[in-house]
């Protein structure tokens, strides 16, 4: 497995948020992670990260523990993070957020722009004046140019125009064509689900559901997903 979590609980102060949560991605696989809101999805992400740190359990990646290990080592390990919010460097233009985090390997200034054509056309513009839509292409951009082994892309569709989310999603499907590792949180089922190999459920900061998208039966749906 690229990315194997095992018993991993995590706490913020005194209250406990993760309670032995159990995921794994595979090399050249997309996988979803999903949940209610506040069933601790964010923070799943976050403590693989290391920026809200496990205080128990196991965090594999490529073969190597890094529970424990500082968020830029991990990051360099090739774990690239769209984090929710997206987060941009507001006063660098678009072509200085993507050079910030450049590293090398296949993708590069070019390739992003064959990826996102909006952002070649905005390269020069702050990144703090481009809109919403624009600004989680740059995010995704960003995360890209570190060349990561896994890719996690945290609520990447979240309050976006249903025209940006389309492209993003296109970007999705199109990184999932290349092979790209994928670890994915979105409330869209109708767009995640087909573009996910496996499915992880979290509910109450555990992992209650494990299967491929064609065993998500309605009535699993209504369990754990439903409002």
């Amino acid at each position: 497995m690229l990315l194997e979590l095992k018993g991993l609980e995590t706490f913020y102060g005194a209250s406990q948020a993760l309670f032995g949560v159990e995921l794994d991605v595979a090399e050249g696989e997309v996988v979803a992670l999903m949940g209610r809101n506040g069933m601790g999805k964010t923070t799943t992400i976050r403590s693989i990260m290391a920026l809200t740190p496990a205080k128990s359990g196991s965090v594999r990646f490529g073969g190597k523990e890094i529970r424990t290990m500082a968020p830029y080592k991990i990051a360099r390990l090739g774990l690239g993070l769209v984090p929710e919010g997206r987060r941009c460097f507001s006063n660098l233009t678009v072509a200085e957020n993507l050079i910030a985090a450049a590293r090398p390997g296949r993708w590069n200034i070019a390739e992003i722009n064959r990826l996102f054509p909006r952002l070649a056309e905005r390269r020069d513009q702050m990144a703090k004046t481009l809109s919403g839509g624009e600004q989680q292409m740059l995010a995704i951009g960003r995360a890209l140019m570190t060349n990561p082994s896994l890719l996690i892309l945290d609520e990447a569709t979240e309050g976006l125009a249903p025209v940006i989310r389309n492209d993003i999603w296109a970007v999705i499907r199109t990184l999932k064509a290349e092979g790209q590792s994928i670890l994915i949180v979105d409330k869209t089922l109708s767009e995640l689900l087909p573009c996910a190999d496996r499915c992880f459920v979290l509910e109450k900061g555990a992992t209650v559901w494990r299967g491929k998208p064609e065993q998500l039966t309605p009535e699993i749906q209504d369990r754990y997903l439903g409002v």
